[in-house]
């Protein structure tokens, strides 16, 4: 086999959403599993609903995944010429002719076909009237059977009979889809189509065209569309977001890749993968042909995972840009990238996204003057017993040549010990007053990270309470 080349083909009628990001992941895999080559195009040819906004998007949520393409990027409205010639070559070689039958014409066709008992369909009016103008249908082969084996599904076989005389150019000049796609894979060089099964019943009609044309028919692929937990379409409810929506939520792009990569396709009982791994094991007979469901917890999971071996300086960057957008570059500046490093390596044992990890960051890069307290935990942990033990602790660490995590932890052990108490008394009175709260990474790393003046600062505040 020669090199593969396979492709990705949206629509800019919308953004560029879950399930689409899974089809082109997989497109993606068949060709950089395999050192082929991986083709975009924008099939922009219904120019009442693309968008260049949509378009943008695409591409975006392309980068964004990690999910490069090679080549220059093809744009469908731009080829319309190169559409018609092969229309004008089909006609000349007998392959495609001339119809003037009206849509009227053509249902009521149907509707005599249904009465009696036949498949409803063009019945080839026109097939041998010799017209010169009107639209352009396809003289499809009246007998035998088009067949060809799917990826995913197996073989495939339609009987030409069950056919009929597709339209490949409407009378108003322009080209169809089933042809501009055949058209410009072809020209592309596309070897493999991997697509949504929405496309199956397409399939067999494009091959009629690489047949009449003389081309080399592709490998075609058709994957089962994802499912919410109710086993219904998926909505938004669900996840069926746009891509770059996962992005503003905080989720790093080789999770949604190894999530997506895992409705449907497996390796063994292997969950986690990393971009370079699903490369190097990915292969088109372990895709699935059942639908698979979404699975929000699963997916938080799978980003969890990712969360924790994540780069923290990596993490820290994407702080600094969640926090610009919700408060602003100027405010966002206030907080810089250092410090985020330093927090991240606190909160991703337990953060789910980076915007989770940026609401469990807040104590920390929040001044001691606007901290905010939880009455309830202030009520139960600040009170008349424990206030001189932390005022007792307070003139310790003041006192501190260094203030790290190990000289903290043990002037705390031996201030256990002189008093005869357990770490457990002190620690959430200590926890509330520095953070507000009673949940907080570890006591002696938290106040290690917010630094001698801001810890002090808060006990300062707690007490005055």
């Amino acid at each position: 086999m020669g090199k593969i080349v396979s492709r990705f083909a949206p629509s800019p009628t919308g953004f560029l959403h879950i399930g689409g990001a899974r089809t082109a992941l997989f497109s993606w895999l068949i060709a950089r599993s395999r050192e082929g080559e991986f083709r975009l195009r924008i099939e922009d040819t219904d120019r009442e609903r693309s968008t260049d906004e949509a378009t943008q998007a695409i591409i975006d949520s392309m980068n964004w995944l990690g999910l490069d393409h090679d080549g220059e990027i093809v744009h469908q409205s731009e080829r319309a010429a190169r559409h018609n010639e092969v229309i004008d070559q089909m006609i000349a070689s007998g392959h495609a002719y001339f119809c003037q039958c009206t849509r009227e014409d053509v249902d009521a066709m149907r509707e005599r076909a249904m009465a009696e008992g036949r498949k409803p369909k063009y019945d080839g009016t026109c097939r041998e009237r010799g017209l010169t103008s009107g639209a352009v249908r396809l003289k499809a082969p009246q007998e035998g059977a088009t067949a060809f084996r799917d990826m995913v599904k197996g073989p495939i076989v339609v009987e030409n009979a069950e056919m009929d005389d597709m339209i490949l150019r409407r009378s108003d000049g322009t080209p169809t889809y089933n042809l501009a796609v055949v058209v410009d894979d072809h020209d592309m060089d596309v070897t493999t189509v991997l697509r949504g099964d929405d496309h199956v019943n397409n399939t067999p009609r494009q091959i009629l065209i690489y047949q009449a044309m003389g081309w080399d028919v592709p490998e075609f692929g058709h994957v089962p569309m994802i499912l919410g937990p109710d086993k219904k379409k998926l909505s938004k409810r669900h996840g069926a977001l746009s891509v770059m929506e996962y992005e503003k939520m905080g989720y790093l792009p080789e999770a949604v890749c190894n999530y997506l990569a895992r409705l449907g396709w497996s390796h063994g009982d292997q969950e986690l993968f990393t971009m370079d791994e699903m490369k190097a094991l990915f292969n088109p007979d372990n895709l699935g042909s059942s639908p698979s469901v979404f699975d929000l917890t699963k997916f938080e999971w799978v980003n969890g995972q990712y969360m924790q071996k994540a780069d923290p300086d990596r993490l820290a960057g994407m702080l600094c840009d969640f926090l610009a957008r919700e408060v602003g570059k100027e405010e966002a500046a206030k907080v810089d990238r250092a410090t985020f490093a330093r927090i991240a390596p606190l909160l991703q044992p337990r953060a789910k996204s980076v915007a989770h990890m940026l609401e469990q960051a807040r104590p920390f890069i929040v001044d001691a003057a606007f901290l905010h307290y939880d009455e309830a935990a202030v009520k139960k942990f600040l009170t008349d017993e424990t206030r001189p033990l932390l005022e007792a602790i307070a003139q310790r660490m003041e006192a501190l040549p260094e203030f790290t995590e190990t000289s903290l932890e043990a002037m705390h052990k031996a201030f256990i010990e002189e008093r005869g108490i357990k770490f457990k008394d002190i620690a959430q009175p200590i926890r509330v007053a520095i953070m507000g709260t009673t949940q907080s990474p570890g006591l002696f790393e938290t106040m290690a990270v917010l630094g001698r003046e801001q810890t002090m600062a808060r006990l300062e505040r707690a007490l005055g309470l």
